[in-house]
């Protein structure tokens, strides 16, 4: 799960299965009891109609954690992190960050910080469309040292200039499922 949509489809399918749970975060659910067989089966199957995956794989689960740890630090936070990303995913997930960068990059075949600069950019091409924040505003709540940072980043992501992008008519953006 790595959208509050998501949340919602999963809340759904559990509550028509009869299933209490405690929370329903992003990338985990915790169930109030347990689960039948069947009951997981049934779970499975919506689910997959829904366009997600129940994931059972203990260093897939871990994957996804750091996902939507970035996910939700990019997307979701008004403040960004005052320490390294390194650091906030640590503390975080209780991990070794090295471990946790070994792991993502052999399961998504991305590293870490790839992943979540291009969350960065997909962020500040979503504050860019909705025209409310200049260019400075965005590159201080993205913690971009500098406007000339934020620019020459977005380019090298994007191939073209913040203004550029902001004067295309279909401006480009993905899903977060698609990042």
């Amino acid at each position: 799960m790595v959208c509050i949509r998501c949340q919602m489809v999963v809340k759904a399918e559990l509550e028509k299965l009869g299933l209490d749970y405690t929370q329903v975060k992003i990338g985990e659910v915790d169930l109030a009891g347990n689960i039948q067989p069947e009951q997981l089966e049934q779970l499975k199957t919506d689910l997959k109609k829904a366009g997600l995956v129940l994931m059972d794989n203990k260093k897939r689960v871990l994957v996804e954690k750091i996902k939507s740890a970035i996910i939700e630090l990019v997307h979701y936070k008004e403040d960004q992190i005052k320490v390294n990303l390194s650091d906030y995913l640590s503390e975080k997930l209780t991990y070794d960050y090295t471990y946790l960068a070994n792991l993502f990059s052999e399961v998504k075949g991305i590293t870490i910080e790839k992943f979540y600069l291009t969350h960065k950019i997909e962020r500040v091409k979503e504050l860019i469309v909705y025209d409310e924040l200049n260019l400075s505003e965005i590159a201080y709540r993205m913690h971009y040292s500098s406007v000339a940072h934020l620019s020459n980043q977005f380019k090298k992501y994007t191939g073209l200039t913040p203004s550029h992008f902001k004067k295309l008519k279909n401006k480009r953006r993905g899903t977060l499922e698609d990042v």
